[in-house]
């Protein structure tokens, strides 16, 4: 399993928006895409000192392959569409990609 790890950034006025259009739009866009591969995705938030909110969204997949049918070749590029970008005030431009050693299952109590 790959994991997907990006970032972006907000100020605490934008959060809202942002939040809702993640959760209502992108990610469900790319849930209908019906990718062979992909298993769903994580979307988190903190407020940070300074003012900030700090959005993360974790994404799983199979394999690099899948990811490639997400994004294209050029796998690491960050997928940020033009009404997410228009509420952020920064975000990595780069997603960064893990290969799953363990999982939650792997490490329950028997």
């Amino acid at each position: 399993m790959i994991v997907r790890i990006w970032r972006g950034w907000t100020t605490p006025e934008n959060a809202d928006a942002y939040e809702s259009i993640v959760s209502t739009r992108v990610l469900p866009a790319i849930a209908e895409r019906n990718l062979a591969g992909y298993h769903g995705a994580y979307l988190l938030r903190r407020p940070l000192d300074g003012g900030e909110v700090e959005f993360s969204t974790i994404m799983l997949f199979d394999s690099l392959d899948a990811v490639r049918e997400f994004v294209g070749d050029d796998y690491e590029v960050a997928h940020v569409p033009a009404e997410a970008r228009a509420v952020l005030a920064r975000f990595d431009e780069r997603s960064a990609h893990y290969d799953t050693l363990l999982t939650p299952e792997d490490t329950r109590p028997v």
